[in-house]
């Protein structure tokens, strides 16, 4: 399997689950009781939170700030912090954050200081939800097999909203995770292992904040996820012991988690972190993004893949584009 097919796997994956995610309620009976098992994209209830009225296939603002990033860093030639304001800000100005219910709250908080002109390192200085985690994965493809390098970059794109050691931690797991999933060798064993290296690595950078260990929360979700037990008895145990909402220890512990229990298979990842519940498209997103790379776009099922290039909104970030910038920055041609 060639580069750039995992490249684009890994931008589709996220935005697979991004999607798939997108209409589960926060708990899971809600879930079942109105979906049932969700197997494929699905419109949004009515009257969800957060999603209500948005239509089947709909990305959210995971996988519109992970593009924006991507973006951005290809016109910069690489990750930097003023390439991290400018997209994060864009994206924010662009999609009406003031108003959207969309937008996480150490997002908004920065942004809203980076708009007062605050310094980009004080800016986040308090950032500890996922929004860290949810959008990193371009960084990740951009350093294939470098997973210390990645971490590094991670902690950039964490700067301006999320810049404390939890959410560089949670932020480093994912990008090293997907930097060994792009490399032709791959394993689950292996991306695993990145995961909590990026964990610790990433912990050393930012602010020091409260929050307990990204690294001992993937390894708890993995053990949970290798059990013998049902996909369901699974899933509730994740959602009960793992934890599902907007803290990044807990939604990058459960992405690692789903990610084990469909060994790495797109379709099969995105419809566990949809059942989970929760903040499930973040999940899922995540999960998706290092499943993607790590299977290529072949995995990804076509009708998703159309379903996904049809969306207006998905389409807009052109990102069969991003995949070529991204080829092409990491190839230096």
């Amino acid at each position: 399997m060639n580069l750039k097919s995992k490249i684009l796997g890994g931008l589709y994956g996220q935005a697979l689950g991004d999607a798939w995610g997108m209409p589960a309620y926060f708990d899971p009976d809600q879930t079942w009781r109105t979906f049932g098992w969700i197997t494929t994209f699905l419109p949004a209830p009515a009257d969800h939170e957060v999603h209500g009225g948005l239509p089947a296939g709909r990305i959210t603002d995971d996988s519109e700030q992970a593009f924006s990033l991507a973006r951005a860093y290809l016109a910069a030639g690489g990750v930097t912090v003023d390439a991290s304001v400018k997209a994060i800000v864009d994206w924010y100005d662009r999609t009406g954050g003031d108003q959207s219910r969309y937008v996480g709250p150490s997002t908004r908080r920065g942004v809203l200081a980076l708009k007062r002109g605050e310094d980009p390192y004080q800016a986040g200085r308090m950032g500890d939800t996922n929004g860290a985690a949810m959008r990193v994965s371009p960084v990740g493809l951009l350093h294939p097999g470098a997973p210390v390098a990645a971490v590094e970059d991670a902690y950039l794109s964490c700067v301006p909203t999320h810049n404390t050691n939890v959410a560089s931690s949670g932020a480093g797991a994912v990008a090293a995770a997907v930097s060994i999933a792009v490399t032709p060798d791959a394993t689950l064993d292996s991306i695993v292992a990145a995961g909590i290296l990026g964990a610790e690595l990433g912990r050393k950078r930012g602010t020091v904040w409260l929050g307990p260990s990204v690294a001992r929360r993937i390894e708890m979700a993995v053990q949970i996820a290798l059990r013998p037990d049902e996909p369901l008895v699974r899933l509730r145990d994740l959602y009960a012991d793992i934890g599902t909402s907007l803290s990044i220890v807990e939604t990058v512990g459960a992405a690692f988690g789903v990610l084990v229990m469909g060994k790495g298979d797109p379709a099969t990842v995105a419809m566990y972190a949809a059942n989970l519940s929760g903040d499930a498209d973040t999940v899922a997103a995540i999960a998706c993004a290092i499943a993607g790379a790590y299977q290529g776009i072949d995995a990804i099922p076509e009708w998703a893949v159309a379903a996904l290039n049809a969306d207006e909104i998905f389409a807009s970030y052109d990102v069969p584009a991003l995949a070529d910038g991204i080829e092409k920055l990491v190839s230096g041609a």
